[in-house]
């Protein structure tokens, strides 16, 4: 790799040094210069190119690491990883701004955008009658362009009438419910368990059939109620759960 590829911090800057190198890396990697699975320098290495301290660059790996763009082998080293989304304490927002606050490119490929009935797991998360009309939108997603999982949602046909004659499947979804029908998401309850991949999902999701996948049901509300409720298959490979655990004041004050 050529030395004129490390971007030093501007000390000028008000942004912190290991914010500019946790950018300058992120480049690196979206340059294609860092493919999936290459191991980076040591990081002796980037303290001398970068021209931060140890502590600094430490600072901008564990974020890159916490939000799924290098993976750390204890004995090996740091590489790059394919595509993740880590899934942990996050503010309420559409797949679309989640990726883009990871660096990662979004996408998706529509597989499905129809009008159903309301079976009783879907009525009872949108709470409305078993039978009722819901508008079916199951989408592959992507993060730079390599599949993550597939989403299947369902919002009340009631709450978006004319939705599938309204071109609204391009870009985020929730955009689009916003500018179109004023609904904006104020919470959402999320549902995680541990599945397989389907048949049907496996050559899509490129992986083969039995696979193990997260599957991930949400139910989200507006000041109405609920609108929309998607399960969601992500590949177990490129989605990770990661949580803090601190100790209560109970558990705190035993120890003194």
């Amino acid at each position: 790799m050529s030395e004129t590829s490390f971007q030093q911090p501007d000390r000028r800057r008000p942004e912190p040094l290991w914010f500019q190198v946790e950018e300058a890396i992120r480049a690196i990697v979206k340059s294609g210069e860092w493919a999936t699975g290459d191991q980076i320098p040591a990081e002796d290495r980037l303290c001398a190119l970068f021209g931060v301290s140890r502590i600094t660059l430490r600072h901008a790996l564990r974020n890159l690491e916490e939000s799924g763009l290098l993976r750390r082998e204890h004995g090996r080293g740091t590489f790059v990883r394919s595509t993740t989304l880590v899934a942990g304490t996050r503010e309420l927002t559409s797949f679309t701004q989640e990726m883009g606050h990871m660096g990662v490119v979004a996408g998706s490929r529509l597989l499905d955008c129809s009008l159903s009935k309301a079976d009783a797991i879907a009525a009872a998360a949108l709470e409305i009658e078993e039978g009722d009309p819901v508008v079916r939108i199951r989408r592959l997603r992507l993060g730079n362009d390599e599949p993550i999982g597939i989403q299947t949602a369902l919002l009340a046909g009631a709450r978006v009438p004319g939705f599938l004659d309204s071109g609204l499947l391009q870009g985020s979804l929730y955009e689009a419910l916003e500018k179109r029908y004023g609904i904006v998401p104020v919470e959402a309850r999320e549902n995680y368990r541990v599945g397989t991949v389907a048949a049907a999902d496996a050559e899509l999701l490129g992986l083969a059939a039995g696979m193990p996948a997260f599957v991930v049901e949400r139910i989200t509300t507006d000041e109405r109620g609920p609108f929309e409720f998607t399960v969601s298959v992500m590949r177990g490979d490129r989605y990770e759960i990661r949580s803090t655990l601190r100790a209560g004041r109970v558990a705190a004050n035993n120890r003194n």
